[in-house]
């Protein structure tokens, strides 16, 4: 699994920081996704499959 996110496209609702903190963060100067964990353990696959679903905006996504 490989997280791609597109800060461009980001709004920062920061629901991927919320779901998954282990792995997403927002950045403090304009709030936008921070993707801490670019191939994340497969244990949080669940979690960040859900941030995924979860994001207003369509930022982030799995490869």
């Amino acid at each position: 699994m490989e997280i791609k996110a597109d800060t461009s496209v980001c709004i920062g609702a920061g629901m991927c920081a919320l779901t998954v903190p282990e792995v997403f963060d927002q950045s403090e100067d304009e709030g936008t996704v921070l993707v801490l964990q670019p191939n994340p353990p497969q244990d949080k696959e669940a979690a960040v499959r859900r941030a995924v679903t979860l994001c207003p905006s369509g930022a982030i996504s799995v490869v």
